[in-house]
């Protein structure tokens, strides 16, 4: 019985320290995507038209 409940023990930890790496992975992944998005998005000024859009609507309700 102490056998199988070191096993099963020694498998939990197996299995914790896999899903830490696979949250690694996901968060690098992100990272990537997101830093990639920045970059497209500071080159391509649309960031920039799409706030001049968005206040333009604004000021537009408002007056």
């Amino acid at each position: 019985m102490r056998k199988i409940h070191q096993f099963g023990i020694h498998k939990l930890r197996q299995d914790l320290g896999q899903a830490t790496a696979e949250y690694a992975l996901v968060i690098v992944g992100a990272a990537t995507v997101a830093i990639m998005l920045l970059t497209w998005a500071t080159n391509s000024g649309s960031v920039g038209s799409l706030l001049d859009q968005m206040l333009g609507t604004i000021s537009g309700m408002v007056n």
